[in-house]
């Protein structure tokens, strides 16, 4: 069974400057929870801010409300809540798409830029409501039949309409590759959705937020590629619009196949939605590729171990299978328990990872290989996606190749 908590070591350098290493697959899948060492995604330097001196502020200009929070006032002016959501780079596995598919551009990463944790602050929709937010029922609607529709709940602010309102998160602490400082957004209705579950985190694992994963402020939202999960919060503005910021506009979009470089990417930034919910994924860390591996000698089996991700709000993971004969046959995997100290706890586990084992029969020799495909409460996992200029949202079957089975 996994443990509660890792001290993961060693990462590996993807980038020097700024800081995006990423720690071995192996060592992410031998614990449910992601404790320290867990990949770090920069766009610039890590910034260290006191949180005494820290101030979040949050503003809705065509209604003129201001408010001002400090980190302090997170913690004590509102309604704490916990949350257990796994986080992901949007170009996790980015190299298996380069070396599956085709060249892409970005971070080289390899399967490691994702991790699990316990975050601890205010819903945002419970701040949000403090600059005069709220929840409205629309009118049912008439449908062109003539049958009524359902009233639908949706989010407003006090004196204005509710259609198409976007909640603007910037971090201006440091200056980025692409931009003078780091913006991104999300549509209002997630940010007020009480089963969307956003957080504004001061804490992760019990112990205040750490600089690089975001301190002394960051939000979280579960289910959505790690870049909406702005790290050295200090402004958030309701807008009638999207961030106008580099990395919400120009990044982090899913390109069509006919971008095939950057001169073919410009007409589409601009026309194409950015990435919210991640795909339904899983990744193999036991064994690693390249390994020689041991059949047991009774049933001719190898131990299989690896996370599986749920695609946006469809979690959690409710099936994990592996194959150690390229797909001919599958076998499920046993989806592990959290740890004890998780259910005690009462957590939802639909924005967690699932941490999975199993056996699979493998025919002695070498260049073997066993693949592995989630399934979460609406898809499957693919055999490969569609590739993008990118490399973004790849979630083609985890993979373990060039196995030597003796």
């Amino acid at each position: 069974m996994a443990t509660v908590t890792s001290t993961i070591t060693r990462l590996e350098y993807s980038v020097e400057k700024p800081l995006n290493r990423e720690p071995p697959v192996e060592k992410l899948v031998s614990s449910f929870i992601t404790e320290d060492g867990g990949f770090d995604r920069n766009h610039g330097p890590i910034p260290h801010i006191a949180p005494q001196t820290h101030t979040l502020t949050i503003t809705t200009p065509s209604s003129g409300h201001r408010l001002s929070l400090s980190p302090n006032d997170l913690r004590t002016l509102f309604p704490q809540h916990t949350l257990l959501a796994a986080l992901q780079c949007a170009g996790n596995r980015r190299h298996t798409m380069r070396t599956q598919l085709r060249e892409v551009k970005g971070v080289d990463w390899l399967d490691g830029a994702a991790m699990c944790a316990i975050w601890r602050g205010p819903r945002l929709r419970d701040v949000l409501a403090a600059v005069g937010m709220r929840q409205q029922r629309r009118p049912a609607a008439r449908r062109s039949d003539g049958a009524d529709g359902l009233g639908r709940v949706d989010s407003a602010v006090d004196g204005e309409g509710d259609r198409g309102l976007h909640v603007q998160f910037e971090s201006r602490a440091t200056a980025c590759q692409e931009a003078r400082w780091y913006g991104a957004s999300i549509p209002l209705a997630r940010a007020m959705g009480e089963a969307d579950e956003v957080v504004l985190a001061v804490e992760m694992n019990g112990r205040p937020l750490t600089a690089s994963h975001g301190a002394p402020v960051r939000v979280i939202v579960p289910g959505c590629a790690g870049a909406r999960s702005v790290k050295w919060l200090d402004t958030i503005t309701i807008q009638p619009h999207e961030s106008p910021n580099h990395y919400q506009k120009r990044d982090y979009k899913i390109l069509p196949p006919t971008a095939l470089d950057g001169p073919a990417a410009e007409k589409w930034w601009d026309r194409l939605p950015p990435l919210m919910d991640m795909p339904v994924n899983s990744v193999i860390g036991v064994p690693a590729s390249g390994a020689r591996v041991a059949a047991a000698s009774a049933d001719g089996t190898v131990e299989v171990i690896g996370y599986a991700l749920p695609g946006g709000r469809n979690g959690p993971v409710r099936r994990v299978e592996v194959s150690g004969d390229g797909g001919r046959t599958w076998s499920d995997a046993e989806i592990l328990e959290p740890p004890n100290e998780i259910k005690e706890m009462g957590l939802s586990l639909k924005w967690a990872w699932s941490l999975w084992r199993a056996r699979v029969r493998m025919e002695k020799g070498s260049e073997k290989k066993i693949w592995s495909r989630a399934t979460d409460g609406r898809d499957t996992q693919p055999r490969y996606p569609e590739w993008n200029w990118r490399g973004l949202a790849y979630n083609g079957y985890g993979e373990a190749a060039d196995l030597t089975v003796e």
